[in-house]
């Protein structure tokens, strides 16, 4: 199934529960979240789409590996339910040999991960490391069989004539041992390259940050060649971030993540897409 919900001046959002695995990311394995689109054009690039969730256990996600969708209209105003399967792990994969099951290499990547997200100033350069180390070795990134499982139902509600998305989060059941919860909100790098809140910071391209926490009521990230943006703003209980990431062809992803405590069963926040002049 694949839901189309149109808004106006040729802006839509996206769903499907197929997956698309001979994109050309190793995202495209995974079922997306809700993709922009803008005049017939996809946004989304290496993103994960608009109400994505995320499980930790420690330095350890847990992705989705599937999707169920049901939808309503009324009128303008559409409900989509997403029943997220979460069920993959991130693997480390080389071509013609399989994928890596050395659990001191997946500890040493999920540091380094950990200490980029974290540490402004050991950024560049250990992206860069992350980088040379895959070509040297000829690391590619999969997604596998995680022997666990959890469910996260959403429920967005769309109102067609203003663009606003209200999106309503559901972990009522879930597995021991979580440590927090992400709902990811991005689209692709290369098209949304500007970013700015209502405390009038603005910023541009690689000074926006993988993974910086927002401090302003409402933040925007805004395409300056498309003139599409979308807005959220901060949630009581959650903390929001902001981040942009683009590495060649292998990472192109920016926009905001919702982080949750552990303890978390329901949560709600509100999506703005409108066109940016």
């Amino acid at each position: 199934m694949e839901i189309c919900i149109p808004f106006a001046k040729g802006i839509s959002l996206k769903i499907s529960d197929r997956l698309n695995e001979h994109g050309e990311y190793a995202t495209s394995s995974l079922p997306k979240g809700f993709l922009l689109v803008s005049n017939g054009q996809e946004l989304v690039e290496e993103a994960v789409g608009f109400g994505f969730p995320v499980l930790m256990f420690g330095r350890q996600a847990l992705f989705p590996g599937r999707v169920e969708l049901v939808v309503k209209q009324h009128d303008s105003v559409w409900s989509v339910t997403t029943l997220f399967v979460l069920n993959l792990v991130e693997k480390i994969h080389r071509p013609g040999i399989g994928s890596v099951e050395n659990r001191f290499i997946y500890a040493a990547k999920n540091s380094l991960a950990s200490i980029i997200r974290h540490i402004s100033p050991l950024r560049g350069s250990l992206t860069a490391l992350s980088s040379l180390l895959r070509r040297a070795f000829g690391w590619e990134t999969t997604y596998e069989e995680a022997g666990l499982r959890a469910t996260v139902k959403m429920i967005h509600t769309f109102h067609e004539n203003t663009g606003n998305v209200k999106v309503e989060f559901d972990l009522t059941e879930r597995p021991e041992g979580i440590t927090e919860v992400i709902v990811m909100n991005e689209q692709g790098a290369r098209f949304f390259d500007s970013y700015q809140d209502s405390s009038g910071l603005s910023l541009q391209g690689k000074k926006i940050g993988l993974w910086d926490e927002v401090t302003a009521d409402e933040a925007t990230f805004v395409s300056t060649c498309q003139q599409v943006a979308f807005k959220v703003g901060r949630v009581k209980g959650a903390r929001l971030y902001r981040g942009r990431e683009l590495v060649g062809s292998r990472l192109v992803w920016a926009g905001f993540g919702y982080s949750l405590p552990p303890s978390i069963k329901n949560f709600w926040y509100e999506l703005i897409i409108e066109r940016h002049s």
